[in-house]
């Protein structure tokens, strides 16, 4: 999921509040839907339970205080090198996807270099479409008639245009971060993986 994950991104950089996430996280994503509260508490609360984060105590205004654990750094490199597997389109006012999510929290990230999350994600986009068009060509062998397969066929279809369409857009992605890298102002990751400040030892 996106949320979680982008703001385990978000207290790498230090501990933060709940208010703050959440502004933060809309801030980042330059995202017309931004999550609420509840939202934001409730993936807290859920990123707690498994060890990833931990409450600190609260600030001046008596608002809790979130940071990131030594596992919960691990979860989120794991997350950066993950692809990303397709779900549902994000029409207007409904959450990011989370590759959007996940590249632009990666731009500047702490030893993390966005480009690599962007050779990974073509590969994995690459090989689903090769596998898409290979289940299409048996279903079109078998020239279907009945409605069950008619209706696999056009799953199939939807499918392999969404990869296209991601692939392309990959694509120009690669390409943009290569002509930034040449222009000198890349935004890869830096060479030394600072620890968060403020981040409770283990």
């Amino acid at each position: 999921m996106a949320l979680p994950h982008g703001l385990l991104a978000l207290l790498e950089a230090g501990p933060r509040s709940v208010c703050g996430l959440r502004a933060e996280f809309e801030a980042r994503t330059s995202a017309a839907w931004a999550p609420d509260l509840g939202a934001v508490c409730g993936a807290l609360g859920r990123l707690e339970r498994d060890g990833l984060v931990v409450r600190e105590a609260g600030d001046a205004a008596g608002r809790a205080i979130y940071a990131l654990t030594g596992a919960g750094r691990a979860e989120l490199r794991s997350w950066y090198t993950r692809p990303v597997r397709p779900g549902p389109a994000a029409p207007g006012g409904q959450p990011p996807d989370e590759l959007v999510t996940k590249l632009v929290l990666a731009l500047g990230a702490p030893g993390i270099d966005v480009r690599d999350i962007v050779d990974r994600q073509r590969r994995y986009v690459s090989e689903a479409l090769q596998d898409c068009v290979r289940q299409r060509a048996e279903v079109l062998a078998r020239l279907p008639a009945h409605a069950q397969e008619v209706a696999r066929l056009l799953v199939l279809e939807r499918s392999i245009c969404r990869a296209e369409a991601e692939s392309r857009w990959l694509d120009h992605c690669a390409a943009r971060l290569e002509r930034l890298g040449r222009q000198g102002d890349t935004p890869a990751a830096h060479t030394v993986d600072h620890p968060p400040r403020g981040a409770p030892g283990r």
